[in-house]
């Protein structure tokens, strides 16, 4: 693992290029910066500022390396490199509230975006006229919509929203695809339809992630707990509350591993074998060694007073020190994530090796100028 600083402001979003050699960070305002990895240093090479509101989602599609932008300006901006020029392209969201997430599909040939207009654009291109077109999902919708992911087929959208609900729509256009065929979620897709609904989250749901293969969803909540419905076997819902802070964040890194991060500041692992086997594997973040010298009985009620506590550091056991916001992948195949990056409210970015350690093995983690180094 290696942690990266860019800066002392939240990140409240990143996403990367194709070869992750780049890198486009918002420090929780209306830009959004983008950086070159050179050497061990992270050099800002572009700065997006067409937005007047702050950003709150950005992502990178691959393959035909363009930028799609939100932000609470209700705005959203589909970013092209022209002659080492991004330049901007309005895109008709038709939204009267702040933008809240934006997601391209695999295919690269539209994108969804989440508002507080209780809606869900779902946007492409029309060469015709030369613009980005959008039609809106808004069945059943009844507050913001908080989070997205698509399927692997590239027509089924997941969405979490602050009415406490999950769903699964079809966003299916038919005049820039083929007619989908039927999968676990449903047979008949016509755009916007809804194929899942689970109405007891239990709280804000924060982030959703379909599996691999596109038969499981898992989300989040603001309640503590995780949630994975599998479709395959008939749409049963699994759901596991912890004793931690709220987690914002979920990835699946392999067909049965999901991933999840919070206001814990660290990852957590969990496993999902099938309905009713979802359970807690281990804390992925590991520990800094620190030099704890012995206090005397002064600087023990001197602590008590100021902080509250004991600790004679106010410094988290973690390496972020504070809110993890967003989780994204950094290297591997959908059908396993080889690495994962990580970005908070302390304004860095770690990227975490998804790796099965042995149980009986014995490896000592140091952090080492600013990168997590193996002792053994």
């Amino acid at each position: 693992m290696s942690l990266h600083s860019f800066g002392l402001e939240p990140l409240s979003c990143h996403t990367w290029n194709k070869d992750r050699t780049q890198i486009a960070v918002s420090p929780n305002n209306n830009v959004v910066n983008i950086y070159e990895k050179k050497g061990k240093d992270w050099v800002k090479i572009h700065e997006l500022t067409e937005h007047s509101g702050r950003i709150t989602g950005i992502d990178w599609a691959p393959e035909s390396n363009r930028i799609v932008t939100c932000a609470s300006d209700r705005n959203a901006y589909v970013w092209t490199l022209k002659d080492g020029v991004w330049k901007p392209t309005l895109v008709l969201v038709r939204i009267n509230r702040a933008a809240t997430c934006v997601k391209w599909s695999p295919l690269e040939n539209k994108f969804a975006l989440g508002s507080g207009a209780r809606i869900i654009s779902v946007c492409y291109f029309e060469k015709e006229n030369d613009w980005w077109l959008s039609k809106h999902i808004k069945k059943s919708v009844r507050s913001t919509v908080l989070s997205l992911d698509w399927h692997p087929n590239n027509i089924l959208l997941a969405a979490g929203s602050a009415d406490f609900h999950c769903r699964v729509f079809s966003a299916y256009i038919k005049d820039i695809e083929d007619k989908p065929g039927p999968t676990a979620w449903g047979a008949k897709m016509p755009f916007g339809e809804m194929l899942m609904e689970h109405k007891d989250c239990g709280g804000w749901v924060h982030s959703v992630s379909f599996s691999p293969s596109g038969d499981q969803l898992a989300w989040v909540a603001h309640n503590s707990s995780i949630t994975v419905v599998d479709a395959a076997k008939g749409k049963e819902v699994t759901q596991l509350a912890t004793d931690r802070l709220p987690l914002l964040s979920v990835l699946y890194v392999s067909p049965t591993e999901i991933v999840a991060a919070g206001h814990d500041c660290c990852p957590y692992q969990y496993t999902y074998k099938g309905p009713g086997a979802l359970e807690f594997v281990k804390k992925l973040d590991i520990p800094k060694q620190t030099l704890k010298s012995s206090m005397s009985a002064m600087q023990h009620f001197q602590n008590l007073d100021k902080r509250a506590t004991e600790e004679d550091s106010s410094e988290l056991n973690t390496l972020h020190q504070n809110s993890i916001t967003q989780l994204c992948v950094v290297s591997g195949g959908k059908a396993k994530v080889e690495k994962y990056s990580s970005v908070g409210l302390d304004g860095a970015m770690v990227i975490w090796d998804f790796k099965v350690w042995p149980e009986s093995s014995s490896i000592d983690f140091t952090l080492k100028d600013e990168n997590c180094v193996l002792t053994p």
